[in-house]
Formats: C-alpha cells, structure tokens, sequence
C-alpha cells in the first residue's frame, strides 16, 4: 500500500515538473554576434547613414548625415583617421579603390561630392541632383549611378570628367543602386513600383523591370555575385525578398525587423545582415539559394551595417550611446 503511494507521488511530481517546464518561459536562444569593440566616434550624437568598406586599404567610409560629415575609421588600428566636413546631410557612399575615389550624396546641396582617396580633399561636386541617396559604380563603363529618392529616378556620372551625363526615369521613388558584376548591369529598386529595374551602364537606358511579389516599397539591397542572389528589402512591410539573378524571379520571402534600410552580405560565410530603423538587426544564413534565419540582434539606432570580407567583423554606428557616437564592432558567433 506505502509502496503504491510512493509510486503514485513520484509520478504525480514527475508531471507537475513537466507542466512548470513547459509554462516556464525558455532561455533565450544565443546571439549571432558578439560584441568585439565600442570605438567613440567624432562628432554629435546624431544619425549616421550608409558605409563603404574599402578592404584592400583597411577603411571603412562613414555617412555621419545629421552632423554633416564623412568619417573615415581604419579597420586595422581601430581608429579614426579622418573626420571630414562639408558634407550636408551626406547619406550615400561609396568606395572605388581603382579611381582612388570615394563618392558621397551631398544631399542637402543636391550634388554628390567626389573624394581623393590619397589626399582627403573633395576633387568635383557634381549636379544638380534632387535627392542623392545611394551610390553604385559600374566599372565597364567607368560611371557612377546615384539613387534620386525624391526625383524619381538615377543619375548617370561620367567618373573621367565628374559632369552629370543624363538623369533615368523610373516612375518611382529610387531605393538602393547596386552593380551586378555577374550580369554588368546597374539594378535599382523602386518603392511605389514595386519593382528591380535593371540598367546598361553604357547606355544608361531602362533594359528590364522585373516585379517584386511580397515586398511593398522595397529600398535596400545586397547581393551575392557569386550565387546569383539579390537581397532585396520592404520598408512597407518588413519583408526581405530573395531574387534569383538568372530568372529574376523571387524565390522566398522573410520576416525582418519594422522599416528595414541597410543590407550588408558576408560572401565567405554566406551570411546576411539586415539593418532596421527600429534597431532590429536579423541574421540569416545562406544555404544554396534560399534562406535561414540564424538570429536577432537588438541596437538602438542600428538601421547602418557593413562587413569586412576578410575579417568577418560586421560594423554599426550607432548615434547615440550614453550620449555620444559610436562604432560598435561584431563579430559572428560560429
């Protein structure tokens, strides 16, 4: 009879430790990265846009919009080398080590500045451009293609004699401007179309539109040259779309953080960073042509990432970190 009892207790708590561990919230699952370093930035505490990794010279270009500059961070020593102004409300930028040039969207004097490399000095400011927003380099045809968000369309730069050639239409707001090197081809993305347009960089005429189903007013973009992939975002309604560069077709559709903007893509470990306006950074790893998530990460003010191929070190300034700018540096939990 005691027997019985006993045996019946054991299994009653046996069940009761079941039901707790089940209704009990689990531990939160590990972070994709890890924080390597905070490196105080120059500067006011205010917003900071794209970045431009240039590997082969270890530096790393930093859109600071709000306070009007252009940093410049060496990779190696970890710090600031440069802290540029004149540039207002800069929001693109790009690096191009073989012209020895960067390329910033003065947006708020409509023009995009050009940069020597060497010197730190802005060469040209060419213009008029309405609102200069993102910067892609086609080098096939040594020219510069700017994203006019506002104007609805892209302009053409002539990278030999820094003059405006022409100005795109696109019926639409201009996000992110990339260059695929796989086709040659300038792509934009369109928000109110919905659409990827496809450019020749020789010609600078229209060759294609290809529709995005899934992703409402879609703006920032990475790609994966060597798998044919482009990764596109939905500032509408937080969804990352994934495009096969062959068929231009979409091929899968994913959750990302509210107002997604900056993409950054790590070629060597197949893995992709999606900046959001609301902090949210997500985290997938490529397998084949498709997509798994890998994890989250929460930043205030973290909607900006760049990754170095080399070092796998993905970067993020942050606005405002106890009241100062920072840079803070990750690295991927393996």
């Amino acid at each position: 009879m005691r027997i019985g009892i006993r045996n019946a207790l054991r299994a009653e708590t046996l069940l009761f430790a079941a039901i707790v561990a089940v209704a009990l919230p689990q531990s939160r699952e590990e972070s994709p990265l890890k924080r390597v370093a905070d490196v105080p930035l120059p500067g006011a505490a205010v917003r900071f846009d794209y970045q431009s990794l240039d590997a082969s010279q270890g530096r790393l270009y930093i859109a600071h919009m709000n306070a009007n500059q252009l940093v410049v961070f060496d990779t190696k020593k970890r710090e600031v080398i440069a802290n540029l102004d004149g540039f207002p409300s800069v929001h693109g930028v790009w690096a191009v080590p073989e012209l020895s040039r960067v390329y910033a969207s003065a947006t708020g004097e409509h023009q995009l500045a050009v940069v020597d490399m060497k010197t730190l000095k802005t060469i040209a400011r060419v213009g008029p451009i309405n609102y200069p927003d993102g910067i892609a380099y086609a080098p096939s045809a040594k020219r510069v293609f700017v994203s006019d968000e506002h104007g609805n369309a892209a302009a053409v730069i002539d990278t030999t004699t820094n003059k405006l050639i022409t100005t795109i239409p696109l019926g639409g707001g201009a996000g992110n401007t990339v260059c695929d090197s796989g086709s040659g081809h300038i792509l934009v993305a369109v928000h109110e179309k919905n659409e990827l347009v496809a450019i020749d960089p020789a010609t600078a005429k229209i060759i294609a539109r290809y529709p995005l189903p899934g992703v409402e007013s879609p703006h920032g973009i990475a790609l994966d040259a060597a798998n044919h992939l482009a990764f596109i975002a939905g500032e509408e309604n937080h969804k990352l779309a994934v495009v096969d560069l062959t068929t231009m077709t979409v091929q899968s559709v994913h959750n990302v953080g509210e107002d997604p903007d900056v993409l950054a893509f790590d070629p060597g470990l197949k893995q992709l960073y999606v900046s959001a306006e609301s902090g949210n950074i997500t985290v997938f790893r490529e397998e084949g042509k498709s997509l798994t998530l890998a994890g989250k990460v929460f930043l205030p003010h973290g909607h900006t990432v760049s990754v170095d191929p080399d070092t796998h070190l993905v970067y993020f300034p942050l606005q405002n970190l106890d009241g100062h700018p920072v840079l803070r540096i990750m690295a991927p939990v393996h």
